[in-house]
């Protein structure tokens, strides 16, 4: 049932942005001319289909962009104005309007000049004057469909992106849920990777790896047999075996979505050791990715501070310095250096990670922006 309901909600959505992406509201077009009469025609020409806004000068046409500019979908500007030219004005704003619809009214035919200011100003097209409004109107429509296309495919890869990543919460929440020892362990490795690798200053395109990769690091252990998984006790020597295949089942898991294709990396060696001890490939220290090696640590703090079957969790003090006298050896120890000197909020995140995890996610921060452009 929650499987047609998610499909049917997609789908509508969808049908929506594709069918009426405007919400039935009548499209609001700009027009801009210093001369009075040119303005009047261009809202007569215009105003039965639209909803129209007047600036006699390019200073004014700013102002109403300051205003407005969410809610534009075309402009038509005259191009010889006193103090600021058609394509100045529309250089200007292109920059944080890209899809806004721009047409040029112009009385030069002159062609370099002319496709340099398409090229420049990312013009729609441009018009001759004086010109016949049925053309116009025909020009203005193009432009309103184009303008429709647009956003549309905008909004449609906004909500496949939000989709994607709600998918990626739910695959690490369903890993988790198999184990009541390991609930949460996705998301607080997640968070103690991201406050290590916010401390290094990574950019914001490696943050959103980092985090994708802390929620998908043990995907590979759903091909696990349960029963070796949720083993109460010590595991078999090929039991451990088994268990150590988790992060290339992960790769293969995530390698073929296009999306997933270099986070796959990160997964498949985040049980490396800095020595060169580690599994599945055995490299050693900067062969390692960093992003692994961040994850290592996060994992591994994790695992202590946890409550298993076989033992108690150790305290957030005695796992720090289990870390730090691994450092060089399991761990690279430059790492493990900024990891101890955050160690006070890796406890805070420790004691509250659902509280804390819209202050660290990039993944969050997307969706939100993605709801506020709807």
């Amino acid at each position: 049932m929650g499987k047609n309901y998610l499909d049917e909600n997609i789908i509508s959505d969808l049908e929506s942005l594709l069918l009426n992406p405007n919400n039935g509201k009548k499209h609001t077009i700009l027009a801009i001319d210093d001369e009075e009469n040119n303005l009047l025609l261009l809202q007569r020409t215009l105003r039965n289909k639209y909803t129209i806004l007047l600036a006699s000068s390019g200073e004014e046409a700013l102002e109403i962009i300051n205003q407005r500019g969410k809610d534009i979908s075309l402009i038509v500007s005259d191009q010889k104005m006193p103090f600021m030219e058609g394509t100045e004005f529309f250089r200007k704003i292109s920059g944080n309007y890209p899809h806004i619809v721009k047409i040029l009214l112009t009385g030069h035919s002159n062609i370099d000049i002319l496709v340099e200011s398409i090229n420049e100003c990312h013009l729609f097209q441009y018009v001759l004057k004086p010109f016949e409004p049925e053309q116009l109107c025909l020009i203005v429509e193009s432009g309103i469909k184009k303008y429709e296309l647009s956003t549309s495919k905008i909004n449609i890869l906004q909500d496949l992106s939000e989709l994607f990543y709600k998918t990626i919460k739910s695959i690490a929440n369903a890993l988790d849920a198999k184990d009541k020892y390991t609930h949460g362990h996705s998301l607080r490795v997640t968070l103690y990777s991201l406050a290590l690798a916010k401390a290094l200053n990574l950019n914001d395109e490696l943050l959103e790896e980092i985090e994708t990769t802390g929620l998908l690091h043990d995907i590979g252990k759903i091909a696990i047999p349960e029963r070796i998984l949720l083993k109460p006790g010590k595991l078999t020597e090929e039991e451990y075996e088994i268990i150590k295949t988790h992060p290339e089942l992960g790769t293969k898991l995530v390698c073929g979505i296009d999306k997933l294709k270099l986070i796959s990396n990160w997964l498949k060696h985040h049980h490396e050791r800095y020595d060169g001890k580690g599994y599945p490939e055995g490299l050693a220290g900067e062969d390692i990715p960093i992003l692994s090696r961040i994850i290592a640590i996060a994992d591994t703090y994790d695992a202590m501070t946890s409550s298993r079957a076989y033992r108690s969790a150790l305290l957030h003090q005695d796992a720090i310095d289990e870390i730090k006298r691994c450092s060089g050896t399991q761990f690279d120890s430059e790492l493990v250096k900024l990891f101890v000197s955050i160690s006070d909020e890796i406890e805070l995140i420790k004691q509250d990670p659902h509280g804390c995890y819209p202050k660290y996610s990039y993944l969050d921060k997307l969706m939100n922006s993605t709801e506020a452009v709807h």
